[in-house]
């Protein structure tokens, strides 16, 4: 199993969308590594759009399956970089 591959999420309308792809990262938890997810905020501001990165392991087609996930559910974007 590879754990040379990085998911690059973009999430826009953060409060609507997140519980959608929430659900998409809990079913493929078990190839999540590690997860860290940004967005802009201050005292008076909190973006609702944010970005997501992902150290993912697994085989190709899993992890083919996971972007396909991610990118399903609306406002999403989702790119993987291969370090293989």
């Amino acid at each position: 199993m590879s754990c040379y591959y990085i998911i690059g999420i973009r999430l826009d309308h953060r409060t609507a969308n997140a519980s959608k792809l929430q659900e998409a990262l809990t079913a493929h938890g078990c190839n999540i590594r590690m997860r860290v997810g940004m967005h802009e905020t201050s005292d008076d501001y909190c973006a609702d759009d944010g970005v997501i990165m992902l150290q993912a392991c697994g085989d190709k087609e899993t992890i083919d399956k996971m972007i396909a996930a991610f990118s399903a559910v609306e406002g999403v974007t989702a790119k993987l970089i291969d370090l293989n």
